[in-house]
């Protein structure tokens, strides 16, 4: 009886409930945390040059093949499956561990990865001469490095051949370097402008200019574009000739032979015998790549810059639009509409819409921001790119206002809140002393709420950042060819598709032709966007933190 009143009075003093709410806290903090380090482990794994075993596989008794690779992944499987599937088991263990092995060599196996089963596998050696090329096409290669040959004829083999590879590599990468450069960059100025020249013509026809003079100096300013083009293309060809000097010749495991030309290379390296300091060179050099470079391979090799550009910016323009919509109507809502039946509908209904799933936002940008808001802005001021669409096809700039429309809620909702905690004596006190309302709201009220607006600002970031439906709907694609941003007039082409890195984790992972090879990339591009949001959402904390001490006073 005293006991069960003990438990009642303990039960009274509310301890129970900071008991749960610690619990609650502390295992939903474990499962951020677990979740963290999984993608990080999985995801800064994948840049470690790992060691590439050799050893003997044994397809029946008699017959076996030398297989090289990495070993990535095990699990245990029921003998009798294998068995099922026609597989030779040298054993009769009930259960055997298989081996997820990556082989390399695409163009020689037509795949990546190869399951091997342990019973099968011969005594395991790690030779120091095993090379890894990393290729620009057709993955990596793992194998001997034979021959080094410029125009044809051998210059190094053997012992000498490493050498000779590693110093005309540096002339091949700085080669492939120019091309891309004269590719991606010069010549894509170049048919911009081009581009640009050709849609003044149209409009001049559509404006029914008959004044030859204009014509002309469009064609004089195309001609000169013309004869910049062709000596960049004069440029490109002598490049690629003077690529094609150097190769070299390379063997598999199991004798295949294969000549490739050391521009097609992006980097040779000999896991097994680099040290540990070398391999840490290695990796911060693949790390820096991953967050640099634009991506290749489908996807599946190189870097994700321009979707880590690409989400930055949408956010970044998001916010610029999100912001000032949020907070016109929080003021509104709070300052100046008459409280009532109607004012509560309209908060239930912000509330509502934080719910809606955001592939209806999608579709509503489809519909209302792309074909009918982007098709009249065609219609109206660029005619002469018809019927080709400009602002009438997915863009960023539409990205960015389905997500503030999408995001919108939350910062209504954190600005009104903020609003409603500022003392009514505050806004009397500077009525009194002869302000106006609007004066009131500008320099007094609204500043003093903005740690508020800061707070629905870093939630709103964090969901825009995140979401992928909408955003196949209304802009983001696979490989955007441009950035939105860069040095072209007007530098900022809200029209163009980008690169988002949640949709790239969608693609890689599940749209990937070669998903075992894509795996550890999606964990990597997984903490990565995770980080990005992070620094945002640290970025707008700063500035929080910045307001609450600025208008600290205001508020004593």
């Amino acid at each position: 009886m005293s006991g069960k009143s003990g438990f009642n009075k303990w039960f009274s003093t509310g301890a129970p409930w900071v008991w749960i709410s610690a619990g609650a806290v502390s295992i939903s903090l474990l499962m951020v945390f677990g979740v963290l380090s999984l993608i990080a482990l999985r995801g800064l794994g994948y840049f470690w040059p790992a060691n590439l075993a050799q050893f003997e596989y044994y397809l029946d008794a008699d017959t076996s093949i030398v297989k090289v690779g990495e070993f990535y992944e095990d699990e245990m499987v029921p003998s009798i499956q294998l068995r099922e599937g026609g597989l030779y088991l040298p054993t009769d263990d009930e259960l055997i561990k298989r081996y997820l092995f990556k082989v390399g060599n695409r163009d020689f196996y037509g795949q990546d990865f190869r399951w091997l089963i342990e019973p099968s596998i011969g005594e395991i050696s790690y030779p120091e001469d095993l090379m890894v090329l990393e290729r620009h096409e057709w993955g990596n290669f793992f194998g001997y490095l034979d021959q080094v040959k410029e125009h044809g004829k051998v210059v190094a083999e053997g012992d000498a051949a490493r050498e000779e590879m590693d110093r005309r590599m540096v002339r091949a990468l700085d080669l492939h370097d120019q091309i891309k450069t004269i590719e991606k960059g010069a010549i894509g100025s170049v048919n911009y402008r081009m581009e640009k020249l050709r849609l003044a013509k149209r409009t001049l026809e559509l404006d029914n200019v008959t004044d030859p003079a204009p014509y002309g100096r469009l064609e004089e300013a195309k001609h000169e574009l013309d004869a910049e083009y062709q000596t960049l293309m004069g440029q490109l060809n002598k490049l690629y000739e003077l690529s094609k000097r150097d190769s070299i010749t390379v063997s598999d495991s199991e004798g295949n032979q294969k000549e490739i030309s050391l521009h097609m290379v992006v980097r040779a390296y000999y896991p097994n015998s680099m040290g540990v300091l070398d391999k840490m060179v290695h990796y911060v050099a693949k790390v820096i790549e991953f967050v640099t470079t634009d991506p290749r391979e489908a996807n599946t090799e190189g870097g994700i810059f321009p979707a880590i550009f690409g989400t930055v910016m949408m956010v970044m323009i998001m916010t610029v639009f999100v912001t000032p919509l949020g907070v016109v109507a929080a003021v509104y809502l709070r300052e100046y509409a008459k409280q009532g039946p109607v004012t509560q509908m309209i908060r239930i209904s912000v509330n509502n819409l934080a719910g809606v799933p955001s592939i209806v936002y999608g579709v509503f940008g489809l519909g209302f921001f792309v074909y009918f808001l982007g098709g009249s802005i065609d219609q109206l001021f660029f005619k002469a790119a018809l019927p080709a669409p400009t602002f009438g096809t997915p863009g960023i700039l539409w990205s960015s206002l389905t997500l503030a429309l999408l995001t919108l809620p939350v910062v209504i909702v954190a600005t009104e809140e903020g609003l409603s905690r500022i003392p009514r004596s505050v806004r009397e006190g500077s009525l009194a002393l002869g302000a106006t309302k609007a004066e009131t709201l500008w320099r007094i009220v609204i500043p003093m709420a903005s740690p508020a607006l800061m707070t629905g600002l870093i939630l709103a970031v964090a969901r825009a950042a995140g979401e992928v439906a909408p955003l196949m709907l209304v802009g983001v694609v696979k490989l955007a060819p441009s950035l939105p941003l860069d040095g072209e007039a007007p530098f900022l082409h809200l029209d163009r598709k980008f690169m988002h890195l949640g949709f790239h984790i969608y693609d890689v992972g599940f749209q990937s032709p070669n998903v075992e090879a894509a795996r550890p990339l999606v964990y990597a591009t997984a903490l990565l966007l995770v980080l990005v949001i992070i620094a945002l959402n640290l970025a707008a904390i700063a500035i929080r933190n910045h307001l609450r001490e600025k208008y600290r006073a205001l508020e004593s």
